[in-house]
């Protein structure tokens, strides 16, 4: 199974913010989204990154203009979703799956463009969702006027499917596509339902653990940042257990990769040749 990751936008924050006993040097950290050729659910999106429609869409309300206003993402055109596709030789039509891991600005600004594809969510996060208030979905970061009119139609949701077990370190969670290859695994403390993707079957199993934290290195030296960045956690309480728990998947001999992370790593699309 093929994996790619591209960079949909990059943005700036103080690295103090971020990562505990760091410097109020600016750290420009990639918005990562992932492409999966998958042997029988064929090409799959990991969530769309940034895209126009959060930035400039016309459908934006007050608080999302100004959430845009206040991160400033600066977008990679080159690395958008549609040129991504295109780069593969695919278009909207040829994705039936988004596997969206969270609901947060970054993960979910570009599901309108697949008018095709079925969403691969936490149904049980979606229904809280529905459940609350817009004053209340703002102030766990969801903003729903980037859902699609009929994503609940399209949601194939994680609870109707299998279950794996852990074994000894590697996590357990949601077999995606009921083989085994692509398990989603809960990553309770940074937002509401967010999982990770756990690609178990290559040579040196791979941890997709999106936004757990914002560096690898606050994950890998314990340097978790506290206030004010707590503020935004759905459960800070649970960002240490389930740091800890991808620190064992690690010590066991996994790799562990996150959404915004500054370093390339070798599942990072590679630039195109001039």
């Amino acid at each position: 199974m093929k994996i790619v990751f591209a960079n949909s936008a990059w943005v700036s924050a103080a690295e103090r913010l971020i990562l505990r006993g760091g410097s109020w040097q600016s750290v420009r950290l990639r918005v990562r989204y992932g492409l999966i050729f998958h042997a029988v659910a064929g090409p799959v999106l990991i969530d769309t990154g940034y895209t126009p429609e959060a930035l400039s869409g016309e459908r934006r309300g007050r608080m999302l203009r100004l959430y845009g206003a206040l991160l400033k993402p600066q977008l990679n055109a080159d690395e958008q979703v549609l040129p991504l596709l295109r780069r593969f030789g695919l278009s909207p039509s040829d994705i039936r799956n988004v596997v969206v891991t969270h609901f947060h600005a970054d993960h979910i600004s570009g599901l309108s463009l697949f008018r095709n594809a079925r969403f691969i969510a936490n149904d049980a996060a979606w229904a809280r969702v529905k459940a609350r208030t817009p004053r209340q979905n703002l102030r766990h970061g969801v903003f729903t006027e980037l859902f699609p009119a009929d994503f609940e139609s399209r949601l194939d949701g994680l609870s109707g499917k299998p279950r794996i077990e852990p074994r000894g370190d590697m996590p357990g969670g949601t077999d995606i596509f009921g083989d085994g290859s692509v398990v989603a695994v809960d990553l309770p403390g940074h937002a509401d339902g967010q999982f990770g993707l756990l690609f178990n079957g290559l040579e040196r199993p791979l941890l997709y653990a999106v936004d757990v934290q914002w560096l690898l290195t606050a994950l890998t030296e314990k340097r978790t940042p506290g206030f004010p960045a707590t503020l935004i956690a759905e459960d800070a309480a649970a960002i240490e257990p389930t740091s800890a728990m991808l620190r064992r998947f690690l010590a066991s001999g996994g790799e562990v990769m996150l959404c915004h992370d500054p370093a390339p790593t070798s599942r990072d699309l590679a630039p195109e040749a001039a």
